[in-house]
């Protein structure tokens, strides 16, 4: 085996209740002003009463930036940046879904470093350490909490990238599935399939290691146990734990991995047809891995055995083309059917789609080698999705 490196330099408090922690978190790093950086949906479902009434205990004070909007741009982190800087927060807070946290990560980065956001795009390119940053996440998919990335998007090129550093890794997650009790179905499921692409991703691409397919192997038990559940039913507490847990263990792995074709391609489709991020790789994978089983069958093959699939006296390939029947199955019974037709997206746009993803750092990673036409095919064939 070649040399692999595992690092994880994040504190994770993960439980019922855990949120309500945040105070003492935040009196340990010895700062007096947090920045809460979420949205308004957040604050309007009360679920940052626990999280304040925690500060508030401690002596905490705080200033709200509840300004955050899907896909967080730039001039919204700057204007975020000056009203954290004129106010002398010490430590950020991101509460809610990846947006939320990636914003809170950016801001705590442009704090204390010079010039925008995209002046770093791409990774390692932060040169001074963030303000310390705790992610509390609400949703069950993005997995922001555990990884050194911050997505963004330039909102008038329509431009969606990441900057990645370490210095982004939170100082503190807070793991709490009772944040995601009230989510609605369709989000539960949205988000739960961000947390299945993660995982599955990880375990198959090239960068893969002993501990990040560990992770991923778990986060995929955990999604094949109880994502039916939690749409079904939010009020499961056991369900959503392991979702939420799910999210986070995905995470972990592909923080050191990277990803695939699936996230390559679900980035412009985010940025330029505003497809939600768990919804645009909900609506590619099954295309993806049935276009990688024939570089990792036995790997596909373990998926598959997760969810269930009977592969008595099938070939490897066989076995492994059972886990892409096993995640349409999946996807059919939470309610994901849509396809890219149903955003607009046309013949013509699957050129431009494409060309864009090839440039993504994912596509080195995917198992099987590809080229801008394969990716052409494969959303050609997530144009009429499962109906």
């Amino acid at each position: 085996m070649d040399i692999k490196v595992y690092k994880m330099p994040t504190e994770i408090i993960m439980g019922r209740g855990a949120s309500e922690k945040v105070g003492e978190k935040v009196k340990e790093l010895n700062v007096k002003k947090a920045f809460i950086v979420t949205d308004k949906g957040v604050v309007n479902a009360g679920l940052l009463n626990g999280i304040i009434e925690s500060l508030k205990k401690e002596n905490i004070e705080y200033v709200l930036f509840d300004e955050v909007e899907s896909d967080p741009g730039i001039d919204m982190i700057e204007r975020a940046t000056e009203i954290a800087k004129k106010s002398g927060c010490e430590i950020t807070i991101g509460v809610g879904g990846g947006s939320s946290m990636d914003s809170a990560k950016a801001v705590a980065a442009m704090v204390t470093n010079e010039g925008k956001i995209f002046d770093y795009i791409g990774i390692g390119k932060i040169k001074r350490p963030a303000l310390p940053i705790i992610a509390i996440p609400t949703t069950a998919g993005t997995g922001s909490e555990a990884t050194y990335w911050s997505v963004l998007t330039d909102k008038k090129t329509k431009f969606k990238t990441g900057v990645g550093s370490w210095y982004l890794m939170p100082t503190v997650a807070i793991v709490d599935p009772l944040l995601t009790k009230s989510l609605p179905p369709k989000v539960t499921a949205i988000t739960g399939m961000d947390a299945l692409t993660h995982a599955l991703e990880s375990y198959v691409c090239k960068a893969t290691q002993p501990i990040s397919e560990a992770l991923a192997l778990h986060s995929m038990k955990l999604i094949a146990r109880s994502l039916r559940k939690a749409v079904a039913n939010g009020d499961d507490l056991d369900a959503r734990e392991d979702m939420i847990m799910a999210s986070t263990i995905a995470a972990l792995a592909f923080n050191v991995t990277r990803l695939g074709l699936a996230h390559a391609l679900a980035s412009p489709l985010g940025a330029h047809f505003n497809i939600p991020h768990g919804l645009a790789n909900a609506i590619v994978l099954p295309h993806v891995m049935e276009f990688n089983v024939m570089a990792v069958p036995e790997k596909f093959t373990e998926i598959a055995v997760i969810f269930e699939e009977n592969i008595t006296g099938l070939s490897r390939m066989e076995a492994g083309m059972k886990a892409v029947e096993a995640i349409k199955k999946l996807m059919r019974d939470i309610g994901i059917v849509e396809g890219l037709k149903d955003f607009g997206v046309k013949e013509e746009d699957l050129k431009p789609i494409a060309e864009e993803a090839y440039t993504s750092g994912n596509v080195a990673v995917n198992p099987r080698k590809s080229t801008v036409d394969d990716l052409i095919k494969i959303l050609r064939k997530a144009m009429d999705g499962l109906k």
